[in-house]
């Protein structure tokens, strides 16, 4: 079962799976490889890597890929893995008939991942200045600081340096 989130309307665009049939720790080892890589890279080493973890983790990178072009419209050579979880589901537990008429337990692990992905053509400073029109500050240049009363003001002619305003 794949489920879709889509959390920062801006710039993050979630996939999550659910009650995948593998042990957290075994799909852990994959995730640790893909985390911080580019879209593309990601692709590559989940396809050559030989462990079973990898398909159900290429299912969900590509289902939040779709999902960023279709609802967000971003291009996929921009796309990087910014945050990749995997944490323990519920346990699946059967009974297993053995000699003398006794039962064994067979535990089946599960775990649920979670793959955000991050478009970083959008640089830092594009989605601060949209989150300060949202605010409805409408001055991005003008930051307050909290714990003393000037302002710092941030100087764009002089390669971007800060000066306090007393």
């Amino acid at each position: 079962m794949i489920k879709k989130i889509k959390k920062n309307r801006y710039t993050e665009v979630y996939a999550l799976g659910q009650h995948i049939c593998m042990s957290a720790h075994k799909a852990r080892r994959v995730i640790d490889q893909i985390r911080g890589r580019s879209y593309e890279e990601t692709m590559m080493i989940l396809e050559l890597m030989p462990y079973r973890a990898c398909y159900p983790i290429l299912k969900l990178v590509y289902s939040a890929t779709a999902n960023a072009s279709h609802n967000m419209g971003f291009n996929e050579k921009n796309l990087v893995i910014s945050k990749a979880e995997v944490n323990q589901s519920t346990t699946m537990k059967k009974l297993k008939p053995r000699a003398r008429g006794r039962s064994f337990p067979i535990k089946r692990f599960t775990c649920s991942i979670i793959i955000v992905l991050r478009n970083i053509s959008l640089n830092e400073e594009e989605y601060k200045r949209d989150q300060y029109t949202r605010l409805g500050l409408n001055k991005p240049g003008w930051i307050t600081k909290e714990k003393y009363t000037d302002m710092t003001c941030y100087d764009m002619y002089n390669n971007g340096g800060l000066w306090d305003k007393k």
